[in-house]
């Protein structure tokens, strides 16, 4: 697509070389240029443009108060011999704010501006949870991976704690339900399992897990050292 540009300054020369300058970019089309901002103001009433290039001390109206009175005002790159109105250019939401005379090595930065402005966001992608479902008498509950503490056993029950002090009680094999568990899972001992990402604390004998000390089996300790060589 071709982006619509129009030109506001009082003088010719500034005019002329904008357009020159603009003229190196396939991609944008100078439809008009005006000597003063009455005329661009009756002229974007009736037409819509992408960019606009505003001098700022012009006669009858200056550049920064003709930009207050549009309603839907374009993109807008000041081009002015005055520093003085830069601070009040971005207040503006100008894109940049050019000083005369323009050289084309300042130009080519202020069109890489307006067209990172063009370029659409890329939308987020919404990461799934990752979660499973377990049984619990006639009901199968979903349990949020992310939301598990670390899961305990006794015998053939496992108790699984998670976040805000809650804890599902079921009747479960600790080994059977850790093949349902992903990497960021650790069993270091034969009763406990726990989330790597939700540690507070660990030695080489035990590990903390909000407050709560778990100990490192002796047969666990190798996947123990396995999982510190990772975060070291």
């Amino acid at each position: 697509m071709k982006y619509k540009c129009i030109i506001v300054d009082d003088e010719p020369l500034a005019r002329e070389l904008i357009a020159s300058h603009l003229a190196n970019f396939e991609n944008f089309e100078l439809i008009d240029s005006f000597e003063n901002a009455l005329k661009a103001y009756t002229f974007l009433e009736t037409n819509t443009v992408d960019l606009l290039f505003l001098d700022i001390e012009m006669p009858l109206l200056k550049g920064n108060d003709f930009l207050k009175k549009l309603k839907n005002p374009p993109k807008v790159i000041f081009t002015t011999a005055y520093r003085e109105y830069a601070i009040e250019g971005y207040e503006l939401n100008v894109i940049d704010y050019l000083l005369k005379p323009i050289t084309f090595d300042r130009f080519f930065v202020s069109i890489e501006k307006f067209k990172q402005l063009q370029t659409p966001k890329k939308e987020e992608k919404s990461i799934p949870e990752n979660h499973i479902f377990v049984s619990s008498g006639s009901k199968n509950i979903k349990i949020i991976l992310g939301e598990i503490l670390y899961i305990e056993s006794l015998k053939d029950y496992i108790t699984i704690h998670l976040e805000n002090d809650k804890s599902h009680h079921l009747k479960q094999n600790i080994s059977a339900f850790e093949k349902l568990l992903d990497s960021n899972f650790v069993r270091v001992h034969r009763s406990f399992i726990i989330q790597t990402k939700k540690l507070t604390a660990y030695s080489k004998n035990e590990v903390e897990i909000n407050n709560v000390e778990i100990p490192i089996g002796s047969s666990y300790k190798e996947n123990w050292l396995t999982y510190l060589k990772t975060i070291k």
